[in-house]
């Protein structure tokens, strides 16, 4: 269950970026969206989004990084206490 949790939390940031990537593009191609009256402040939210995702996004897989090595470490520590 926490699982499927997690990958909701990472799917969310993700359909984020893809949507914001649409919203540039669409922009560019002066196709807009009703909400936004103008075409460069519906391209600046898609830029926002899509930064913000990739921000997410990243900070997720370096987070999980140091603290997988952070556990490597310590297990390292753990069994060279243990053997000498």
């Amino acid at each position: 269950m926490i699982r499927i949790i997690a990958l909701l939390l990472l799917f969310i940031p993700g359909f984020l970026t893809v949507f914001g990537i649409k919203m540039m593009r669409d922009s560019l191609f002066s196709e807009f969206y009703p909400i936004f009256f103008n075409s460069g402040i519906q391209f600046v939210i898609g830029f926002l989004f899509t930064i913000g995702g990739i921000a997410f996004l990243g900070g997720f897989v370096i987070y999980r990084d140091r603290k997988k090595e952070h556990n490597m470490k310590e297990n390292k520590l753990e069994k060279l206490e243990k053997d000498g």
